[in-house]
């Protein structure tokens, strides 16, 4: 899958059935997505349990359920109206792109603040909130990572 294809037949047509469509949104996820897999290169992670092109931890998932979703019956049932009934959660991820991006969209909606209008903005947003400051992640390699 290629970068345009990603954001227009996944992350695009995902966020406007949420209702929670921006260019913000759409760009983070999209850049989420080319650094997290390596350019769209892999689903897991190399040595850890991460899945998607968002590389998003099952531990993740389930936290995200368990503290936040189970109090917004709203957001749960838009994240859920994605599952494949007969798919596991973590299949789900690895095997559901909608799903992986909602997952990955209701991640961030959590998180405070607006997401920024640069790329430079949302690398530090995706340091902060994604990959935590104590993640080896790099706002310079995100950049890099979705250059051109």
């Amino acid at each position: 899958m290629t970068p345009d294809q990603l954001r227009q037949h996944v992350i695009a047509p995902t966020l406007i059935n949420m209702g929670m469509w921006s260019q913000e949104a759409e760009d983070l996820l999209l850049e989420t997505a080319m650094h997290e897999s390596d350019r769209l290169k892999r689903i897991t992670q190399y040595t850890g349990p991460a899945l998607s092109y968002y590389q998003i931890e099952p531990a993740t998932l389930h936290d995200l359920y368990d503290s936040f979703l189970r109090y917004k019956p709203e957001l749960l049932k838009k994240l859920d109206g994605f599952r494949s009934p007969n798919l596991s959660q973590n299949d789900n991820l690895r095997m559901n792109g909608a799903y992986a991006t909602a997952a990955a969209r209701l991640q961030y909606y959590r998180q405070p603040g607006a997401i920024p209008d640069t790329i430079e903005g949302r690398a530090a947003y995706w340091k902060r909130y994604w990959n935590t400051p104590l993640g080896r992640g790099t706002e310079i390699k995100y950049i890099n990572d979705n250059k051109g």
